[in-house]
């Protein structure tokens, strides 16, 4: 079933409101912070539509909404399907592409990354069987990881992501979301990672974007395909 425009722009805000907030999003809320036309009954009748269409869920019956992991898609596939790019980190990358030394070359390409973004920004060179993983510090901030099991799960899914590189269905060059239960490796349904797989000095190089599944998609996928895209046109 295909959403309405108004289903649509409410889905949208539900999602942006959870990741910047990271609490069930209600119909007051909504009204209040977007100014809508829309009375807050009208737009409790569209959730309930959206989550018995499998795109939100309550998590409590006083609660508002949550974005499922079909939610969560519908926006992703169209932030990928737009092939968005930052046009800072496109600048930022033009500077460094010419490292010639490939571990240096991820290094700055991670830094840059993490710097922009509040998710672990992860690097790997299957030939050397070579890791980066940066921004640690930032990616622990979120309420998320007040819980010690769902910190040593994220560590888990981490080396678990190092391991199994291969059970990701990356083409060069484009950008694959695995989100929550769609995660290829078991028990990492609270995660997500924007993946894509790229060559510097004609050696095979898998780029990621790594966090709970309330990480900015709209922040990730233009970070990654900024670099792919200049890497593409070396």
């Amino acid at each position: 079933m295909t959403l309405n425009q108004r289903q649509e722009d409410i889905l949208k805000k539900i999602v942006s409101e959870y990741i910047r907030q990271a609490e069930p999003v209600s119909s007051e809320r909504l009204k209040n912070k977007y100014k809508t036309d829309l009375s807050p009954a009208t737009i409790r009748n569209e959730m309930q539509r959206l989550t018995d269409m499998g795109y939100l869920y309550q998590p409590h019956t006083s609660a508002g909404r949550i974005p499922s992991d079909k939610g969560y898609r519908y926006l992703v596939d169209e932030l990928v399907r737009k092939e968005i790019e930052d046009e800072l980190i496109k600048n930022e990358i033009e500077k460094i592409k010419e490292i010639e030394d490939s571990f240096s070359f991820l290094r700055q390409v991670n830094r840059i990354l993490s710097d922009s973004s509040s998710s672990l920004a992860f690097s790997y060179l299957p030939e050397e069987d070579f890791c980066l993983r940066e921004n640690w510090a930032s990616v622990f901030k979120g309420p998320e990881f007040s819980d010690s099991g769902y910190i040593k799960n994220f560590f888990s899914m981490v080396e678990s992501l190092e391991r199994n590189i291969d059970l990701f269905e990356i083409e060069d060059f484009s950008i694959k979301v695995y989100i929550g239960k769609e995660m290829p490796m078991p028990r990492c349904r609270e995660f997500s990672v924007v993946v894509s797989q790229c060559f510097f000095r004609k050696k095979k190089t898998v780029l990621a974007m790594v966090g709970p599944k309330r990480m900015p998609y709209n922040r990730n996928i233009p970070l990654i395909n900024s670099v792919i895209k200049i890497l593409r046109e070396k």
